[in-house]
């Protein structure tokens, strides 16, 4: 017995695995909810109550697939130029520490517009940074930017532990560990009144939409593209692989820093320690359930924030706790690999 490669993949095929990876890690997730003495029918009820049921439930769901769409497309443009992008996470706070940092009192006096544009622009190119520097590593003497990456995260939030215990401690936080807020004109508009749901959204979707134009209708995205199935076949042809991946790093890891920016400047404020619940980690999962396709980021973000948020309702609901979204994912996340192994490889005897 032998796995080998398809000629072609069925494009029919890569629509459905996403759909039957998620349908598995339910139907498998629900004899963990039977064994706590509950109907997994009316838990999966009370969770898409919970998420979907309301305007309110609704507009929490879309605030916290924000900033999960943008790091499953940090992670979708890394991965599929073969860069594996595990830093999303200190990408996220980097982004967020220099937003706060900058937003209190630097750009507190220039018009809103600008300070915001501004804002986003200093913070995608800290989280570039960040990434381009163990990808350089990689190409310069070739350590593994998976452990640099990984490593990064624990670095980058003891960094943000310093500033908001130190230089930006918020001295009306009453002791509480956080930053000093931005300055409330740079706040992000709301696009539901009485909600937490911000213009974030549209930023989210509109940078999806792009990466989808750069992937698909640029020499740019050709070369990722090329870089990531046969770099040796890409070198052959004429693509400077070092320059495409260090461009690569650039859009992953600002797009990832730019979620943390949107995150302090729609519904946070301030940056504290435990601002991201592991959205650098998640994005891995919404790129991977979406199989690193920028539309499919966008539903597979909806998907996994509408897990988490339900999650919560239906733990208040059925007594079942909340960390079954947490298995969810990972089972989701294991099923769409098998799915994607057995679309893109059948067996030979």
């Amino acid at each position: 017995m032998r796995f080998e490669r398809r000629a072609d993949v069925s494009l029919t095929a890569l629509v459905i695995a996403p759909f039957a990876a998620i349908l598995v890690a339910l139907v498998l997730c629900a004899g963990l909810i039977a064994a706590a003495g509950v109907s997994p029918l009316a838990a999966y009820g009370e969770m898409l109550k919970g998420a979907l049921g309301s305007r309110l439930s609704i507009t929490e769901t879309l605030t916290r697939a924000v900033p999960l769409m943008l790091t499953g497309l940090a992670a979708a443009v890394a991965f599929r130029a073969r860069v594996w992008n595990i830093g999303g996470e200190g990408q996220f706070y980097i982004g967020a520490l220099v937003t706060a940092g900058l937003g209190h009192s630097l750009f507190a006096g220039l018009p809103a517009p600008l300070a915001i544009s501004l804002l986003m622009a200093v913070s995608i190119i800290a989280g570039a940074l960040l990434l381009m520097a163990p990808l350089l590593l990689r190409l310069r003497f070739g350590v593994d930017e998976v452990v640099v990456t990984l490593l990064l995260n624990f670095i980058v939030l003891l960094l943000v532990g310093l500033m908001v215990e130190g230089p930006l401690k918020d001295p009306m936080a009453f002791g509480w560990p956080q930053s000093v807020p931005v300055d409330a004109s740079l706040r992000l508009p709301k696009l539901v009144p009485r909600s937490r749901l911000h213009i974030g959204l549209l930023v989210a979707v509109a940078a999806a939409a792009l990466v989808w134009l750069i992937q698909a209708r640029t020499v740019f995205g050709a070369e990722t593209r090329a870089a990531g199935l046969a770099p040796k076949a890409a070198a052959f042809a004429g693509v400077r692989l070092s320059r495409t991946l260090m461009a690569v790093a650039f859009l992953s890891g600002g797009l990832a820093a730019l979620a943390g920016s949107v995150e302090v400047l729609g519904p946070t404020g301030y940056v504290t320690t435990t601002m991201s619940p592991g959205f650098g980690y998640a994005g891995i999962v919404v790129a991977m359930l979406a199989a690193l396709h920028p539309a499919g980021v966008v539903a597979a973000a909806v998907f996994v924030a509408t897990v988490f948020v339900g999650a919560d309702a239906m733990s208040r609901a059925t007594g079942v706790p909340s960390f079954i979204a947490d298995v969810i994912m990972s089972v989701s996340l294991l099923a769409m690999l098998t799915a994607l192994l057995f679309t893109t490889y059948r067996i030979r005897r």
